[in-house]
This record gives structure tokens, sequence and C-alpha cells, in this order.
């Protein structure tokens, strides 16, 4: 078994992000394998995929040691998350062989990234939305139905494109919970991830689109990778990284459509334009940077922070 070495040291790059903000595995290692290593769309998602089954439960027990992780969240969650992402890969499937199936994996994971991005620019509005408050994972009252269709729909999505584990899952989350503080929000969507992404993962073994080889490359490079980024992830400015991931998910998914690179360049520049003025209006109207307020002072000690949810509010009025 031969290990790619420039696979596994994009993969170990991709890891490091994912270890810094919690985000982008499926989002960013997937297209880096289709866009820079010529890996056929639906061996890069079953790959990614079984990969992920591997790395996501050392991340979820750091979180369970440290009691940054909501269990109530995480069953509602899987209750709908695990049948729903075995059901994104009989959806894939349904599509077609061949190049027919290749080109529609292609084009929803393109689609699936631009939510991505969209949700990452939702997650900065809503953190700067409200000021902190006393919190704490046991005073969050679960809103069942509406968390198990976050975890179906999100299941369905990573089925089909490997994308939503982390990105789309976890704003899906904060909009429903905001009182949930970054860590644990990580912290939860880690944990239910693991059975989701092993039924997506068990789906994709049946129909036999798992490549060993490549896998084997990515663990080479994103256990460590992964390790790296939780270890520098305190000194590193989370909304500086969350930026950066948002351009690249955002570059991913227009290449991953078809647009062209004079409109992609365009577009691009535009999106920073905005994006700087966006967060220059916010910052003048009395904030620090937009998507670190969120994240200071947390840690192992600060467990219960948050801010007020829609349906147990603590602020006083």
């Amino acid at each position: 078994m031969d290990i790619d070495l420039p696979l596994a040291l994009g993969s170990f790059l991709v890891a490091i992000i994912v270890g810094l903000t919690g985000m982008g595995g499926g989002a960013l290692m997937t297209p880096m394998m289709m866009l820079f290593f010529n890996v056929p769309p639906l061996a890069a998602v079953s790959s990614d995929l079984v990969a992920s089954a591997v790395m996501k439960p050392v991340g979820g027990l750091v979180h369970l040691r440290r009691g940054t992780v909501s269990l109530r969240l995480v069953g509602w969650l899987c209750a709908g998350s695990v049948p729903g992402a075995f059901c994104g890969v009989l959806v894939a499937r349904a599509f077609g062989d061949g190049e027919a199936i290749q080109q529609t994996i292609k084009y929803a994971l393109g689609v699936a990234l631009l939510l991505a991005v969209a949700g990452l620019v939702a997650k900065a509005w809503l953190a700067r939305r409200e000021g902190p408050v006393s919190a704490d994972l046991g005073s969050i009252v679960v809103r069942p139905i509406p968390t198990l269709l976050v975890g179906t729909i999100g299941g369905i999505v990573v089925g089909i494109s490997s994308v939503g584990s982390g990105s789309l899952i976890i704003v899906a989350l904060l909009a429903l919970y905001p009182a949930l503080k970054s860590n644990q929000l990580v912290g939860t969507d880690l944990v239910q991830a693991v059975p989701l992404v092993a039924s997506a993962a068990l789906g994709h073994l049946l129909f036999g689109d798992f490549q060993l080889d490549l896998t084997t490359s990515l663990l080479a490079g994103s256990i460590p990778g992964v390790y790296l980024g939780a270890r520098i992830s305190s000194r590193a400015p989370g909304g500086v990284i969350r930026a950066i991931l948002a351009v690249v998910l955002l570059a991913s998914a227009l290449k991953l459509l078809g647009v062209g690179n004079a409109a992609l360049l365009w577009i691009l520049a535009a999106a920073v334009a905005a994006g700087a003025a966006g967060w220059s209006l916010l910052r003048h109207r009395g904030g620090s940077e937009v998507g670190v307020a969120d994240e200071a002072g947390e840690g192992p000690g600060r467990v219960g922070g948050g801010v007020e949810t829609g349906v147990a509010a603590r602020r006083a009025r």
C-alpha cells in the first residue's frame, strides 16, 4: 500500500484549518482531491467520509472529557442524521453510474459549499447579535422537532457530498441554540458526527466506492494536522481563520459549478470587498472582531458561557 505524499501533505494543511476552526473537513478535503489530484468525485466523497469516520472520534473524546458536549442534542441529531446519511448515499447512487453520477456529485458538492459559505457568514452575524450572559449546557431547552430536522437534512447532505457535518450543522445549531458557545457547538457536533459519518461511510463501503490508498494517504496527513491545529487554536484569531476559510470554500464551490477563472476572480474580489465592508460596519457599531468575540475567554474552565436562546431567555431585561 503506497501513500501519496503530495495528497498527504495537502490533507495535513487542510486538517490544520479543521483543527483551528472545527469546520471544513469535507468542505475542503473533497474539493482538494477533485481539483488538485484529479480524484473522481464519488471516490473523493467516499474516501473522505471513511477517513472522517476514523478521525472524528478522537476530537469527540476530547470534548467529552472537557464537558463541552450536550448529549441530549447529540441524541436528537443522531436520530435524524444517521438514517439521513445512509439515505443520502442511496440518493447519490440513484442518479446513475459513470459520468452522470460523477457530474451530479460535483454539482451537489458545489451547492453544498455555497451553503457552507452562507453558514459561516450567518454564524459571524449571529455571534454579534447578542451580548454574553450566564448559561450552561444543563440550562439549554432542547427543541426536538427542529433538531431532528437539522440532523436529517444534514445527514442527507453529508451522504451525498461529504460536506455539512461541521460547517452546515454547526451553523444550524447556532441558529437554534445561540446560548451554546463555540467550544460547545464544536464538541456537540463532533460527537454527533461520529455515527453520522460512520453511517454515510458504511453506505459507500457497501456500494464499493471506497478506495483504501486514498483514505490511507488522507489519514497519514490529517491526523497530525488536526492535532497541530487543535494545539494552536487557542492562539489563532478565529475570525481571521474563518474569513480565509469562507474565501477558500467560495472559490472551490464556484470552480466545481463550472465558473471560469476570470469570473471567479471578479466574484472573489467582490466577496472580499463586501465582507470587509460588513466587518467594518459591525465593528463601527460597537464590537471587536467579528467571529472572535464569541471565542474570547473560552476554555475548559468556561464551558457555561453563551447568549440567550429563543427558548430559555436568561438576560436581564
